[in-house]
């Protein structure tokens, strides 16, 4: 296992790499992906959804709260598909909303622990995290466009760490093997 781990390693590098590259070079081209592909999300979420409110054995309440959660997950599928530029705009919505859940959960839960390690980078992640989903509303393509850009930095990075453990990891293969090699077969 461990002399072919290194190259998976090395061709998830070099395929982070690849995809940190292009998410620089061409960030409206990754936000026309990322838009396709949540408009595909949101179309399979709202049809799963939907087959699960009617065939699940539950509370109506939550058979109820299903149906809503799914239509209303269709409709914006077919506005998503119906123009890329709704599809941005709900996708930019999302991170926002995530960004901004995520940010005052974070600082919330620090300021309500005293006792927390890390208790002000906490707050700061927090804050610094409302303030990313609130320009993600104020301005969500020049947010989308800064995410792809960060994203790509990020995964040329990983990408670089990837290959640089690939060698470390074929070199180590090398040594066990060649350890393994020489030793004495056992007596019996």
């Amino acid at each position: 296992m461990l002399p072919h781990l290194w190259k998976s390693t090395l061709v998830s590098g070099i395929l982070a790499i690849i995809l940190g590259v292009l998410a620089l070079v061409w960030p409206g081209i990754t936000i026309l992906v990322a838009a396709i592909f949540f408009a595909a999300y949101l179309l399979i979420t709202g049809i799963s959804q939907l087959v699960l409110a009617f065939s699940l054995r539950s509370s109506v309440g939550g058979r109820v709260l299903l149906f809503i959660g799914g239509a209303a997950a269709l409709v914006l599928a077919v506005l998503c598909f119906v123009s890329l530029q709704n599809s941005f705009e709900l996708l930019a919505i999302w991170i926002g909303v995530g960004f901004i859940f995520r940010g005052v959960a974070t600082a919330m839960s620090a300021i309500g622990d005293p006792s927390l390690p890390g208790r002000v980078w906490e707050i700061v992640i927090g804050v610094i995290s409302v303030i990313a989903g609130i320009i993600m509303f104020v301005a969500p393509k020049e947010g989308l466009v800064a995410l792809a850009q960060v994203t790509g930095i990020i995964l040329i990075v990983v990408g670089v760490f990837e290959v640089i453990s690939a060698f470390a990891i074929r070199s180590e293969a090398k040594k066990l093997h060649a350890a393994i090699s020489h030793q004495a077969p056992p007596v019996t």
